[in-house]
C-alpha cells in the first residue's frame, strides 16, 4: 500500500501541474479534492461499518484535519502551481526529517545526535533548494523550472503532514482507519471550504477537455481517497517515520518522467540540495546503532 502510495503521488506533480492554474485554481482543486473524496469515505464507510467516534477525541480530529487536510493540501498545490515538480518532490524528500522532530515534541521521541545531524542536514538541502537561486542571483530564464514561494509553500506542506502523521497515529490504535479518515475529511471541508469555493464556482466544466477531466478524477480517487486511506491503514502496523520514509519514492520518479517528458532539466543546485536532503533522511530514519560487542 504504502508502494503504491508514492507512485500515485509521483504521477500526481505531473498531473494536477497540467491541470493548475489553467482549467482549475490551486485552491478550487482542493475544493474538489477534498469534497469528493469525503463524499466516496462516507459511502464506503456505510457499507462496512457503522463505529463511531467518542467526543472526547474531536480536538485530535480536528488537529488532524487542520494539518493533514487543510494546511497540507492547501500548501501543496499552491506551492506546485508556482513551483515545479522536481523542486516540489525534491522537498517533500525533507517530510521525515519533519515527521521526527514532531514525533519528539508530540509522541516526546529521543532524538539521537546522529539524527540531530540528518535533521540539519535534511533542513539545509530543502532550505538551499529555495533560497540558493536567489543567493546566486539566477535570473528567470537560468531559473526557470522553480519558485522561492512555491518551494517555501511545498515545505510547509511537508511541515503539516508530518505533524498529521504523527497527531493521526494514536486514533489509528483506537478505530478503524476508514472511520478516522472519513471524520478527518468531514472536519477538513469546514476548513478548506472558504478559501476554495470562489474558484471552485468559476470552473467551467463544459469546456475543459476530456483528458483534463480524466487528471481531475484521478487526483480525487487515486491521490486522494486511495492515498489517504492506504497511509492510515499502514500506520495500523508501522510507525509514522516508515510511512514517511516511502516518500522518497517522490522524487526519483517524478524528477524521472519530468525529465523524460520534456518538463524541465536537472540542474546542480537541485542535485546539491537532493544529495543534502537523501543522507539527511539517511541519518534520520535508516542508521541504526551498532549491536554491543559479546562480552
Amino acid at each position: 500500500m504504502l508502494f503504491l502510495v508514492g507512485v500515485f503521488y509521483a504521477v500526481n506533480y505531473l498531473v494536477a501541474k497540467d491541470i493548475m492554474p489553467t482549467y482549475i485554481g490551486a485552491s478550487g482543486f482542493i475544493f474538489y479534492r477534498v469534497f469528493g473524496a469525503t463524499a466516496l469515505f462516507w459511502l464506503v464507510h456505510t457499507f462496512i461499518s457503522s463505529e463511531k467516534i467518542q467526543r472526547k477525541d474531536l480536538p485530535r480530529f480536528l488537529i488532524a484535519a487542520l494539518f493533514g487536510i487543510a494546511m497540507n493540501q492547501l500548501l501543496f498545490f499552491n506551492g506546485l502551481s508556482l513551483t515545479s515538480p522536481v523542486n516540489a518532490s525534491v522537498i517533500m524528500t525533507s517530510n521525515p526529517v519533519l515527521v521526527l522532530l514532531a514525533s519528539a515534541l508530540i509522541l516526546k521521541e529521543t532524538i539521537t545526535p546522529t539524527r540531530i545531524a540528518g535533521i540539519s542536514l535534511g533542513i539545509v538541502g530543502a532550505l538551499g533548494l529555495i533560497t540558493l537561486p536567489i543567493v546566486l542571483g539566477y535570473s528567470d530564464k537560468e531559473w526557470t523550472d522553480g519558485d522561492p514561494i512555491g518551494d517555501a509553500m511545498i515545505l510547509g506542506n511537508a511541515l503539516s503532514y508530518g505533524i498529521y502523521l504523527v497527531t493521526v497515529k494514536p486514533l489509528m490504535a483506537k478505530y478503524e482507519a476508514m472511520t478516522v479518515i472519513k471524520w478527518v475529511f468531514t472536519f477538513g471541508c469546514f476548513m478548506v471550504f472558504p478559501f476554495g469555493i470562489e474558484q471552485a464556482l468559476e470552473v467551467d466544466w463544459a469546456n475543459m477537455p476530456t483528458a483534463t477531466i480524466w487528471g481531475v478524477l484521478y487526483v480525487v480517487i487515486c491521490v486522494t481517497f486511495l492515498v489517504y486511506f492506504f497511509n492510515v491503514f499502514a500506520m495500523k502496523t508501522v510507525s509514522p517515520s516508515v510511512v514517511s520514509a516511502y516518500i522518497y519514492l517522490q522524487p526519483v520518479l517524478a524528477g524521472s518522467l519530468s525529465i523524460l517528458l520534456g518538463y524541465e532539466k536537472l540542474h546542480w543546485i537541485k542535485i546539491l540540495a537532493a544529495a543534502f536532503i537523501f543522507t539527511g533522511v539517511y541519518l534520520v530514519s535508516f542508521h541504526k546503532k551498532k549491536a554491543p560487542s559479546a562480552t
